[in-house]
């Protein structure tokens, strides 16, 4: 559902606002950057905070999964089809060009949703990799038992160094971006993903499509959270 907010009446650039981001997506987007930071440093500091590492480890695999589904059944802009684009698109992208009909800014840019990708990939591995870890000392992923000795050896190895090294590199590469965006390029990252309503120029493409944003996707969302943390709950059962 688009947003009913008035769009912005600035006299030299009138602007109108869209729903871009619905509130499943924004709830995930939150609730993912702090379950990552929790991670990264109740895995640094070790010991009892292990425990949290554990949980927020299974709060990551729930939201991994939420995503996954919701990269296909949710808004326009939240699913994955509307950020997969050739290697050709992402080129005229860097050298901005632009084709008639396209909508590269609106939601996940090309070279955005190659860091979504990454991210998410990422992710999975590293969340994966966790389930299935023995450190031999105190710590072992409750899928442990399902794999060979020298597989969750393995699985810990890059769960402990590799893992995390690239998840903080593409973290620092995200804040930069927005960063980046903010000062030189003069765009918002944060504003929408916090509201969900983006400002598009007011005399700009008129077919921009809206994200549905309503009580009936968000019960849909909801439902679909709730079987996502069913089943994070059952794994983490499968430890014992």
């Amino acid at each position: 559902m688009a947003s009913t907010a008035p769009p912005a009446t600035s006299a030299s650039h009138p602007r109108r606002s869209v729903r871009v981001w619905d509130l499943p997506t924004r709830l995930f987007h939150w609730v993912l950057a702090l379950s990552i930071v929790g991670s990264v440093v109740t895995g640094s500091i070790g010991g009892g905070a292990m425990t949290w590492h554990f949980r927020l480890g299974h709060l990551a695999l729930a939201l991994l999964v939420f995503r996954l589904v919701w990269g296909l059944v949710g808004g326009r802009w939240s699913r994955f089809a509307s950020f997969v684009y050739a290697p050709g698109t992402l080129l005229r992208y860097l050298r901005g060009e632009r084709r008639p009909g396209e909508h590269l800014d609106i939601g996940h840019t090309p070279l955005g949703a190659a860091s979504v990708f990454a991210m998410l990939a990422i992710l999975v591995v590293q969340v994966g990799t966790g389930l299935v870890a023995d450190d031999e000392i105190a710590n072992v992923g409750p899928l442990n038992k399902y794999v060979a000795t020298a597989t969750g050896l393995a699985a810990t190895a890059w769960h402990k160094n590799y893992g995390k090294a690239l998840i903080i590199t593409l973290v620092v590469l995200h804040i930069g971006a927005i960063v980046f965006y903010r000062l030189r390029r003069k765009v918002d990252l944060i504003g929408p993903m916090l509201s969900g309503d983006k400002a598009l120029p007011a005399d700009g493409p008129a077919d921009v499509p809206a994200s549905r944003d309503d009580l009936r996707t968000r019960g849909l969302a909801l439902l679909l959270a709730v079987a996502a943390a069913g089943l994070a709950l059952w794994v983490m059962r499968q430890g014992g």
